[in-house]
């Protein structure tokens, strides 16, 4: 499976021209089929096929953690998986939440191709949570998560999820060019693994949009920590979801935005 592939450039700096190869991530697409059906058409980076399908059933609300399913390879070319195609009793699904997505779902964006954004506001069950972290922490679990990211150390150019509990143990990670699709994974693992921890601090290396809190609320994480900014409306659905939201986790300092009673001070 290729992951990396290599391109011959020219770096401009200070006027001087020099040839020089670029390693850069791969991104292909995966065609994700229910019962032969096509579900939806997502941009990735190859790898892991099973954890970012799984992982996507489950953040949409298709599947729960003990839906009974077989997953199935359908199409690979050139060595890199291109469609799958998983099996579910028809009395797990819905024809509404099928119908959630049918188009094209790009690696920058993971609400491209739902028909309805409010179909995953749902904030009726806030997540409750004892779990607590120091600051300091938090910085350490993030240094254990770049220490990990082998795609980004060797491209500078994918995202990584992590999962860490409170001892510091990483429970699991995954690199995608799309920031989703690395949650999606990571949830995944969690679902094929059989990990029915809840209290787990999810660590995401880009920013924090809507559907990362989404899926962080889906998957019952209390606490869900980034490099850069959260948007806005991350912030006013992490308060409502009973997340404890942070951001700018970086250069010895985190800024948290919403229920900061689960940071010791």
């Amino acid at each position: 499976m290729k992951t990396i592939s290599k391109y011959s450039a020219i770096k401009i700096s200070e006027n001087l021209l020099q040839n020089i190869d670029e390693y850069l991530v791969v991104e292909e697409s995966l065609l994700i089929n229910i019962n032969g059906n096509p579900f939806t058409l997502t941009m990735r980076s190859p790898g892991f096929e099973k954890e970012l399908t799984i992982g996507l059933l489950f953040t949409e609300k298709i599947i729960e953690k003990n839906t009974l399913y077989e997953y199935f390879v359908v199409e690979k070319r050139n060595g890199i998986i291109t469609a799958v195609n998983v099996l579910i009793d028809k009395i797990y699904l819905k024809k509404e939440l099928l119908d959630k997505r049918n188009l094209l779902s790009v690696s920058s964006c993971g609400i491209c191709g739902k028909t309805e954004l409010n179909d995953q506001l749902d904030c009726q069950n806030p997540i409750e949570s004892n779990l607590q972290i120091t600051a300091t922490q938090l910085l350490l679990f993030f240094d254990i998560m770049k220490k990990n990211q082998v795609l980004f150390s060797n491209t500078s150019g994918c995202h990584a999820a992590a999962l860490m509990d409170v001892e510091g143990n990483l429970i699991a990670i995954m690199e995608d060019i799309g920031r989703h699709n690395a949650v999606d994974k990571v949830i995944g693992d969690t679902i094929i693994r059989g990990i029915e921890k809840n209290d787990l601090i999810l660590l995401v290396s880009g920013r924090v949009s809507y559907e990362i809190v989404t899926k962080s609320y889906i998957a019952g994480f209390p606490i869900l920590a980034a490099i850069s900014a959260p948007s806005s409306l991350a912030v006013d659905l992490s308060a409502d979801m009973g997340i404890t939201l942070l951001g700018f986790c970086r250069e010895n300092r985190v800024t948290c935005y919403t229920h900061n009673e689960r940071i010791i001070i």
